[in-house]
């Protein structure tokens, strides 16, 4: 991909979008996510996944308020970068800037090499800016499926 090319739709994945979701904690979170990207072929290896989530939790929140966290783990483990997205059915505790807790839930894969790492900067720009519109916000929480989640990101 160009550097300019990338789009929202590049990495917007039907089968990695989740709506509904039943967690209690981030943890559930991360395993239902890191789940998903395994069997869509994102990563090789749940767990392994989830420890670089834990690690990349360590040095700072991902939650950055207005119910919105964007966990990430850059992983050998990686085996093409991407993004997972959960609607959770209620508000969970997660770390903020806001102090809110999450109820949108935008997972990036981050490969461990530098270009995976350089997609990755322009996906969290690309991704910020559209949650940065309430409107878009507020599309996304009600959505009710995947089709729903894309459409919100189209506005």
């Amino acid at each position: 991909m160009a550097d300019n090319a990338l789009t929202l739709n590049d990495v917007l994945d039907r089968n990695t979008i989740l709506t509904d979701v039943k967690a209690e904690t981030k943890e559930d979170v991360f395993r239902t996510l890191a789940e998903r990207l395994f069997e869509q072929g994102y990563v090789e290896s749940v767990d392994a996944f989830i420890d670089a989530l834990h690690d990349r939790e360590k040095e700072g929140a991902t939650g950055i308020g207005n119910h919105i966290a964007i966990p990430h783990g850059r992983s050998e483990t990686v085996k093409r970068n991407g993004v997972a997205i959960a609607i959770l059915d209620h508000e969970i505790e997660w770390e903020s800037l806001d102090d809110t807790g999450a109820k949108l839930v935008v997972m990036f894969t981050v490969g461990a090499s530098g270009e995976g790492s350089n997609d990755h900067l322009r996906l969290l720009s690309l991704f910020a800016r559209k949650m940065a519109q309430q409107a878009v916000v507020d599309a996304l929480l009600q959505a009710k499926d995947a089709d729903e989640v894309i459409a919100a990101f189209q506005d």
